[in-house]
């Protein structure tokens, strides 16, 4: 269902090291994080050797614990045995985007973004439930890490049947730099110094691969030179793939039919880059991406929004007439409002500009309602009013982008969307979704509300051994996917509405039934079959990175990563906004903001 963004992972995941800078800061770590179970990881089930557990070599955990929560030494950084730093710029240009100045409140000013997390009550505290399920989502969390641990140290992914290691990403350990903040976030402190102490001795220039997929995030301001080089090209506009040969000699070339996602894809990436190092060259290098998108938006083949392929060379959008929230567009759209949330409280007007006239399109003609049966509707009641798109993570951005823009009608939108998400994964036997299905939607407006179902359509376009109104699952895998409980999650934190919990909850369960193995959680081949599942030895870094942490996060405190405090990346890594300007409600209709604590001189 994204296939571009599965190959963006090779990259993006090695940006949580952009947030482990953050947390290993001495005044970041005296913040105070939910702590409901103990940072003792639970065995694996699985048989273990004993070099797995006992050997101190570079290639498997070490034998002895490290220290525990509050007394981590320093962890040390290890070059690669190659410095970007030093590579020479063949087409270097002067700096035409810096970012925003903080702190100056000119009337002149554009107004303050609206805070994005429902008004949750002053000493809000969890539910001995939504404990409970903090404690399941994190066992299951423990289980797949000691088996990485134990069975794929250092490797990729593991593989949670067959019980070994693979190399999927370059071989630089995307599973243990991706779950990096998912380890601080649930308090396992002592697995984090664990995990930080090996990430910081892998080497970035050293990989079977020849190039990457040039989204690349770094390993502390190593990887930053590295991608930077991306941008050397005549027209500053990255390639698809960063060649590292032809980036040292000058060769590199922006594509002429490329996603129109690539250079998009790095846009919040190297903005926080730029605000965590202070070098202003890689905030110039995405802005240039933005004026790119800014000056294409209106001559597409569908004005206000962007193809899935656009000639990056030519600086052109206008030939392919394919377009789609989902794969090779996605965080194209859903960096927009992201983007403007981590520049800082007040709005950024472009972003806001694009944004607006992007989800306008969408509305008009990428978003449908599906054809619910009579029982359906009954079942649902007025609350139940979904609404389908292309791609689940949509929910989230609806909501997003609403919320900080002022716009009701798109966190309406984001709402029913990510209720149609929960839905859909309830639609079929494993209480799981499939990769790709196709659904009959509504005719007409789908504002016009739900539709009367049409038996003669059902008969000649549906599939009767799929429930109403499913057309097909052309792919019915489920590959422990994360966009559907991200939609949830960040739906909850807008609205408050405790039965988007529930959802989540039934979902979670339901992804445990279906792909537990005796290692950790598997992606399945057919999530229509009753009874067992067939498990497909495979564990992507995104389970423990994006889908345990949304499942996490949803039964947590709202003030764990709140989202007027983080903005969360399309690989779900948090990074910290500047919120010290939020001076209303996002509504009229909600209670004023309890008056915030001034931040202390150092604190990120």
């Amino acid at each position: 269902m994204l296939l571009d963004r599965r190959m963006r992972r090779l990259f993006l995941v090695a940006f949580a090291f952009a947030f482990f800078i953050f947390l290993l800061n001495p005044s970041a770590r005296r913040r105070s994080f939910y702590r409901p179970i103990s940072d003792t990881p639970s065995p694996s089930k699985g048989p273990t050797t004993s070099s797995s557990t006992t050997s101190s070599s570079p290639e498997e955990p070490p034998d002895s614990p490290p220290p525990q929560n509050h007394h981590l030494p320093p962890i040390r950084f290890h070059p690669s045995s190659f410095s970007w730093s030093t590579a020479k710029q063949h087409h270097p240009v002067p700096l035409k985007h810096k970012l925003p100045q903080k702190g100056s409140h000119s009337s002149s000013l554009p107004p303050p973004l609206q805070p994005i997390q429902f008004f949750f009550p002053p000493g809000y505290k969890p539910t001995n439930l939504t404990l409970s399920r903090c404690a399941a989502v994190k066992s299951a969390f423990l289980k797949s890490w000691s088996s990485y641990k134990h069975h794929a140290w250092l490797s990729d992914e593991l593989s949670p049947v067959s019980g070994h290691g693979k190399t999927t990403f370059g071989g630089w350990a995307a599973t243990l730099v991706d779950s990096l903040d998912t380890l601080w976030i649930m308090d396992l402190k002592t697995e984090f110094y664990l995990a930080a102490a090996a990430a910081c001795k892998i080497d970035f220039a050293k990989s079977p691969d020849t190039s990457l997929n040039w989204a690349l995030l770094e390993k502390a301001g190593e990887l930053g030179d590295m991608l930077y080089m991306a941008f050397d090209t005549p027209n500053r506009l990255p390639p698809f793939w960063l060649d590292f040969q032809k980036a040292k000699h000058g060769g590199l070339r922006a594509g002429t039919n490329e996603p129109s996602a690539t250079a998009a894809s790095l846009t919040l990436e190297f903005t926080r880059l730029a605000q965590l190092t202070g070098e202003e060259r890689y905030y110039d290098a995405v802005g240039r991406v933005v004026d790119f998108l800014e000056g294409t938006q209106g001559r597409t083949k569908l004005p206000g929004m962007w193809p899935r392929m656009v000639n990056y060379r030519d600086g052109t959008a206008d030939a392919d007439g394919v377009f789609s929230l989902g794969a090779l567009a996605d965080s194209l759209y859903e960096y927009l409002p992201k983007m403007a949330a981590l520049l800082g409280r007040r709005r950024p007007g472009r972003l806001e500009r694009m944004w607006k006239e992007a989800m306008g399109v969408v509305e008009g003609n990428l978003i449908f309602k599906p054809m619910l049966g009579e029982e359906d509707l009954d079942e649902m009641g007025e609350q139940w009013d979904i609404l389908a798109a292309f791609d689940l993570f949509c929910g989230g951005m609806f909501g997003l982008g609403g919320r900080l823009f002022g716009n009701k009608e798109h966190v309406k939108i984001g709402e029913q969307l990510a209720r149609g998400c929960a839905w859909a994964y309830g639609a079929f036997p494993t209480g799981l979704m499939p990769e790709i299905f196709d659904l009959i939607p509504c005719e007409g407006d789908w504002r016009d509300g739900p539709c009367k179902f049409d038996e003669d359509r059902w008969r000649k376009d549906g599939n009767k051994k799929l429930k109403k109104p499913f057309k097909s699952a052309r792919d019915a895998r489920y590959i422990l996917r994360p966009e559907a409980i991200e939609s949830l999650f960040v739906m909850f934190r807008i609205t408050g509405k405790k039965e988007l919990q529930e959802l989540a909850w039934e979902m979670f369960q339901s992804v445990v039934k279906s792909t537990e193995t005796e290692l950790g959680f598997s992606a399945i081949g057919d999530v229509t079959v009753q009874g067992p599942t067939k498990k497909l030895d495979s564990m992507e870094s995104f389970w423990l990175a994006e889908t345990l942490k949304y499942f996490y996060l949803i039964f947590s405190p709202p003030d764990l990563i709140s989202l007027d405090e983080f903005v969360l990346n399309t690989e779900a890594h948090p990074f910290r906004r500047d919120s010290s300007g939020f001076i209303t409600r996002g509504f009229p209709d909600e209670p004023p903001l309890p008056k915030r604590r001034k931040k202390k001189p150092g604190v990120p």
